[in-house]
């Protein structure tokens, strides 16, 4: 069966036949449900696809047994305000919390000793200094020579495209750091927001994130999590508020092909089952799924150098999840040093667990090595580093123990991607991109997702000649 639809939901006063204030959004993850709220807030008739039977990309939640999991941990930053700007358009900012000031405690496996990153309530980069002085993984001249590599990180122009083609490790190297201190504070936030250890990451990457998120204002290192299952917020209230804004949203449904249409605007054409084709017209389309697919959809001269989206490469994130039949970990979570171990979080309550034992996930990013293992293999490998870590769980009963895998979690943040990353326009008129994969500036988190959405529906709505909603806060759009 084949039908042609116009995109977008029913909204009074609206035309009902295609034309330039109609839009198709390709890929519910953060960017493309973003992008469909943003054109929907400004009068455009949106209809959004999405392949899976679920909104929320790779920030999703499934059931086991009786538990609700996460496929992995996602944080975030009080310097992420695209993020938290989406929280609060999908109406969810009760479902997560956020720290009154960052505090991390860091294990090492090896000395058992407990350290801390934390802040004061002093300017920047005074708010870091009394915890670097007190953190008791480095040595005295370790901590003054990371005093120095800061502000020589403070001091690089982010808009310096000479950085994208330095990797951070030979960066650091060059600036007194040594492999301790790479490992033990470098490596500590750098493996978990970008995926790849400092060796492997292009400086302009691991520089926005660490004057961003450390070096710009005291409080924007503040780490907030969702309390809730992700499902509830990226798909649950997602959803919500995508039906109140009238986008029409297509779930199970795979797009094929994206041409130009006889009228000047494009026709879409999806499958939304076996046998069931729907052709979609619409004035905009916004492409919003990874860069592999993206490459596969876009028509002919869309963009100059299409292969560039093929050399982006991606990297793994591996999730280990283990409950015990007792409480082993007091913190919120916990980072490791001398360990295979590198973030573990409590997820007990979000997941519904009841009767006393504690849920554990771990997320392991940067683990390509790793990340086919065995469940057997993983299990004979984080069980006792668990128990190195963490005294409580030696002896506690292990209730239930799996794994998720992401082997193509984010994009590789290697030196030289930026010149790779497409910002939001193409040479088709009408079309744009979204992906936390895209030019934003940022890693592959949800902050990039966000503010990749918002970037492809400001261009999408200037095209149009119409306004961008200006109560997005600048630095998030």
């Amino acid at each position: 069966m084949s039908t042609t639809h116009t995109g977008g939901g029913t909204r009074a006063g609206a035309d009902t036949g295609p034309g330039p204030r109609t839009a198709v959004v390709v890929g519910g993850g953060l960017a493309g449900t973003t992008a469909a709220l943003a054109l929907a807030d400004a009068g455009l008739r949106v209809t959004l696809t999405e392949a899976r039977p679920r909104l929320g990309g790779l920030a999703f939640s499934f059931r086991r047994g009786g538990l609700t999991v996460d496929n992995g941990q996602h944080v975030f930053l009080r310097c992420c305000t695209a993020y938290q700007w989406f929280l609060d358009r999908i109406a969810a900012r009760d479902l997560v919390t956020l720290q009154d000031r960052l505090d991390v405690p860091v294990r090492d496996a090896v000395t058992g000793r407990l350290g801390r990153i934390s802040r004061a309530a002093l300017p920047v980069p005074l708010h870091l200094a009394a915890s670097l002085a007190r953190y008791r993984h480095l040595s005295l001249g370790e901590r003054l020579s990371v005093g120095r590599a800061a502000l020589a990180l403070r001091g690089l122009d982010l808009a310096d495209p000479a950085l994208d083609d330095t990797d951070f490790g030979s960066w650091l190297t060059a600036r007194g750091q040594s492999p301790r201190t790479i490992e033990a504070l470098w490596d500590l936030v750098g493996v978990a927001t970008l995926n790849a250890r400092a060796g492997e990451s292009s400086l302009a990457l691991a520089a926005m994130v660490f004057t961003t998120g450390l070096l710009s204002d005291p409080a924007a290192a503040d780490i907030g999590w969702a309390a809730a299952p992700l499902g509830e917020l990226h798909d649950g209230r997602a959803r919500t508020a995508l039906d109140a804004a009238g986008v029409r949203t297509l779930l199970r449904t795979r797009t094929t092909a994206i041409k130009q249409a006889a009228d000047g605007g494009w026709q879409v054409s999806v499958e939304t089952g076996p046998g069931r084709a729907e052709h979609l017209e619409a004035g905009t389309v916004v492409l919003a799924v990874p860069q592999r697919e993206t490459h596969g959809l876009l028509p002919a001269g869309a963009l100059a150098e299409p292969e560039k989206l093929l050399r982006i490469g991606t990297a793994p994130i591996l999730n280990v999840h283990v409950i015990y039949d007792r409480q082993v970990l007091r913190q919120p979570f916990l980072a490791a040093l001398g360990s295979p171990v590198q973030w573990v979080f409590d997820r007990t309550g979000s997941s519904g667990l009841t009767g006393g034992g504690q849920y554990l996930a771990l997320s392991q990013s940067a683990v390509q090595d790793e990340i086919d293992l065995p469940v057997a293999e993983l299990r004979a490998r984080y069980l006792p580093e668990l128990e190195r870590l963490l005294p409580a769980a030696r002896g506690a009963g292990v209730r239930d123990f799996f794994v998720t895998r992401e082997r193509t979690a984010t994009f590789a943040p290697t030196p030289g991607v930026g010149a790779l990353r497409p910002g939001p326009g193409t040479d088709a008129p009408g079309l744009f991109l979204a992906g936390a994969w895209t030019a934003t500036g940022w890693p592959a988190t949800m902050e990039s997702a966000v503010r990749s959405g918002l970037s492809a529906s400001r261009e999408a709505l200037s095209a149009l000649g119409l306004p961008f909603d200006n109560r997005v806060p600048e630095a998030a759009a």
